[in-house]
């Protein structure tokens, strides 16, 4: 990942609360071989990420298509997610998206837009909107609205 992107990351991973334990897992890409079709790339990583996934986690996909909701609306959801106490696997996607059998998995599946963006941007994206998120959980004045 480029410099800037581990730089954003890192700064909204500082602000989480030390209870909140998050670890990023990175899933390395299927090499790009001529003669592989996509779907062959797609379900080779599919497989890496299912091995990386804890047991019983619930599995949140992040997908253009996915459901869109406001940040209130995701301090809310993350409210009820935790109550649980099991795990939370945010799934993003590499160049060529995600395998058909993940989103199958997926207990939710949630768009931070409509736009394609790179998965990249959208880790520092997801984690900037969890750290909102725990912040009007916790009352912090970090959200405005």
């Amino acid at each position: 990942m480029p410099e800037w992107i581990k730089t954003g990351y890192s700064e909204y991973i500082k602000r989480l609360p030390r209870e909140l334990a998050v670890n990023l897992i990175e899933i390395k890409p299927e090499k790009r071989v001529s003669g592989k079709l996509t779907e062959q790339l797609l379900f080779a990583e599919y497989q890496r990420i299912r091995a990386a996934l804890p047991a019983d986690c619930r599995i949140v996909v992040l997908d253009e298509h996915g459901q869109q909701w406001t940040t209130v609306k995701f301090a809310q959801v993350i409210t009820q997610w935790t109550m649980t106490g099991d795990s939370i696997a945010f799934v993003i996607g590499g160049a060529d998206g995600l395998h058909k059998a993940i989103k199958d998995a997926a207990h939710e599946t949630i768009a931070l837009s409509k736009l394609t963006l790179p998965h990249g941007f959208v880790r520092v994206l997801l984690v900037e909107q969890i750290y909102r998120a725990i912040s009007i959980i916790k009352g912090h004045p970090y959200h405005r609205v």
